[in-house]
């Protein structure tokens, strides 16, 4: 059993190294955010193809918790959490969807969509949270009182977190910005036993007071400023490539917010590399919504600059975020792999959901955003007919009902609604209906 290891790491200056055990946030030395390093000298003793016919024999199978997609690849996320402190909800293993009927429709044939809300909680949060909890009850069992683990969130990291702690026995609080979330994701962390905050603010109103009541108690910070997170979003990148028989896309595209994700999918594609499984990256594209869109305005002067905005609301609620804490590793990211930055407007986005909705999935108004990026990528000819190109989902439709049934019904205030399905009504008679049938349907 070779002895696998891992540490906290400045992004600005590596010299500054810390224990994984710590609980830090950012580096004492430059304030700037961290990552995991692993020792990858150590993991390349082992060669690519032991450790894809490791992965392999790993997926979706019951051996618990190493069925998991996240804990199945747990020499490359976290090997420090011993076996009886992983919190696991066999996350991962999503489905890679074959959207060939819609990619028709633009032009790329090529087209697969990521489904990361076929998740235990409905969102990608849960490849990072899993990580995060697992984490948590290591350093507790290693002897550090935490009291608690809070978190600020648009919805789904709230429901993560409240889901993981339910299962590990762990008290978590969430900051949530008042009547800015759906009803399907206020009532998952109180259903959890969460102990829900409700801010008169916006997300970023919610982060700066979460960070601050984290430092002045024994209560973790489990958003996504903390790298462990990040740990377990990086497997959708590995995950990827093992649905494709670990070949790579030309593109992927997702939608950001406070910009860990970016930041995740970068960081798996780039171990993946560096550990020979892979022999090129691809191209990566971040998808805003216009009405929080900061990386896209720096992305327009070439990220020479960034500055922060006052999020608008926008139907994308997730990732209305004018102020996100992961920008410098999401810029650092997308200079890497010459990555692009888009953004899409409410009547965009809306129409992009509900297009690709016709066509088979059930997706959140985020992913309406990174679609929307697609289409703009392909009628401008960036993207090509011929490209693998693959969208990431982050979260289930069903989670949004409102602002797709409110879509349907033409309630949305300034969107077209030209792709909308109102229901038929008719008495109950089998003429009327024939009649209805005749003229409307058939």
């Amino acid at each position: 059993m070779r002895n696998h290891s891992c540490w906290f790491q400045s992004i600005e200056d590596p010299k500054y190294k810390y224990d994984i055990g710590e609980i830090l946030y950012r580096c004492p030395n430059t304030g700037s955010l961290l990552e995991v390093e692993h020792n990858v000298k150590e993991l390349k003793k082992d060669s690519p193809e032991y450790w894809k016919n490791l992965f392999d024999s790993r997926y979706r199978k019951q051996s618990w918790p190493y069925g998991s997609g996240v804990w199945g690849k747990k020499e490359w996320v976290v090997p420090f959490v011993e076996d009886k402190n992983i919190v696991s909800m066999y996350e991962g293993g999503t489905n890679l969807f074959w959207a060939d009927k819609y990619g028709k429709q633009i032009g790329v044939e090529d087209l697969w969509i990521k489904m990361c809300g076929n998740s235990h909680t409905g969102s990608f949060k849960d490849l990072g949270m899993t990580v995060l909890v697992s984490a948590v009850k290591q350093i507790i069992s290693n002897g550090t009182e935490i009291r608690a683990l809070a978190c600020a969130s648009t919805g789904d990291t709230s429901a993560a977190l409240s889901a993981y702690c339910a299962a590990a026995g762990l008290k978590s609080i969430v900051f949530l910005p008042r009547n800015k979330v759906s009803v399907a994701q206020l009532v998952q962390p109180l259903a959890n036993g969460a102990s829900v905050i409700s801010l008169d603010t916006d997300f970023d109103g919610c982060m700066k007071i979460v960070q601050e009541v984290c430092k002045k108690q024994q209560i973790y910070l489990a958003n996504s400023i903390n790298s462990l997170r990040i740990e377990g979003q990086k497997t959708i990148s590995i995950e990827l490539c093992q649905q494709f028989d670990w070949a790579i896309p030309d593109w992927v595209i997702i939608p950001g917010g406070n910009l860990g994700n970016i930041s995740a999918l970068g960081k798996g594609f780039l171990m993946l590399k560096d550990m020979g499984l892979i022999s090129k990256l691809p191209r990566l594209v971040c998808a805003q919504s216009q009405n929080a869109n900061p990386l896209y305005q720096s992305y327009l002067n070439n990220f020479e600059t960034f500055e922060p905005v006052l999020a608008k609301t926008t139907l994308a609620n997730a990732i209305q975020i004018g102020d996100p804490v992961s920008v410098n590793k999401a810029i650092k990211i997308l200079k890497e792999f010459d990555g692009i930055v888009e953004q899409a407007s409410e009547e965009e986005l809306a129409s992009a959901s509900a297009r690709v909705d016709l066509t088979g999935t059930f997706n959140c108004p985020h992913t309406g955003v990174a679609i929307t990026a697609f289409e703009k990528l392909v009628n401008n000819k960036v993207i090509k007919k011929t490209d693998k190109v693959v969208v990431i989902s982050t979260a289930h439709g069903l989670k949004f009902v409102d602002f797709k049934i409110n879509y349907h019904l033409e309630k949305l205030s300034e969107i077209s609604n030209k792709f909308s399905n109102h229901p038929i009504e008719v008495e109950a008679s089998t003429d009327k209906v024939m009649q209805i049938l005749d003229s409307k349907v058939l």
